[in-house]
């Protein structure tokens, strides 16, 4: 039984009971045995444990994990302390500089961010070594989606960076009046350059936390 020691725990209950979940387990159970899966198993909720739901005020959905040996912990776009930045990420950081001036970290891990109420979620929460996207018809999205609809539920208003196809299509799952929703192109190198890059979504997030009265998020990541 997976359990996340906050209160997700409660908002979740039942859902591992569903008969999708079950099938996930079933097939990670063999894909981790003979396979070489990312994230580690212990990592692969640490989105959900590090950002309880009561605290969410912005969620930045991601595609899948890493694909290569020791990138990914379970959060989005970031990496485990001491790999090198991924490329994604390094456009991530460059809109950052470009957005609120913050200069980029020489480190790739995000916990921070996490830690101050930034769900960092992936669509998708496993994937196979080397595979990009090998694990996208498990039945994570269902699980992710269902994430969302509670996510849409909250009574604080939130804001969803949706960056990228597999991000936005999540767009229809949020309709609450009070939160507020930014789309752009994944940072990907392939496509930072159709809209991610300019889309200051950094700032317009701080901003609207600030007229709804909540703390804004502190970027920085050079900073403890």
């Amino acid at each position: 039984m997976v359990h996340f020691n906050n209160d997700w725990d409660e908002v979740l209950a039942g859902e591992f009971d569903q008969e999708y979940y079950k099938r996930i387990r079933y097939f990670l159970k063999q894909e981790y045995a003979e396979q070489t899966v990312y994230p580690p198993m212990e990592y692969i909720f640490n989105a959900l444990r590090l950002t309880p739901y009561s605290s969410v005020k912005a969620v930045i959905l991601g595609q899948d994990p890493y694909h290569g040996p020791g990138q990914a912990h379970g959060l989005c776009f970031s990496v485990q302390p001491g790999v090198k930045v991924p490329p994604s990420l390094q456009n991530i950081y460059k809109e950052l500089k470009s957005d609120l001036g913050i200069e980029p970290p020489k480190d790739g891990t995000l916990t921070k961010w996490a830690k101050q109420g930034v769900l960092m979620l992936n669509t998708t929460l496993t994937v196979r070594a080397g595979q990009a996207n090998s694990h996208k018809n498990l039945g994570w999205t269902t699980f992710t989606d269902h994430v969302i609809e509670k996510l849409n539920d909250h009574e604080k208003p939130i804001v969803f960076l949706l960056w990228g196809g597999n991000a936005r299509s999540k767009a229809r799952l949020i309709t609450a009046p009070q939160h507020l929703v930014l789309e752009a192109a994944h940072p990907s190198p392939l496509s930072a350059y159709n809209g991610f890059f300019g889309c200051h979504h950094f700032s317009m997030c701080n901003d609207y936390l600030k007229s709804c009265g909540l703390t804004p998020i502190d970027w920085d990541l050079n900073t403890p």
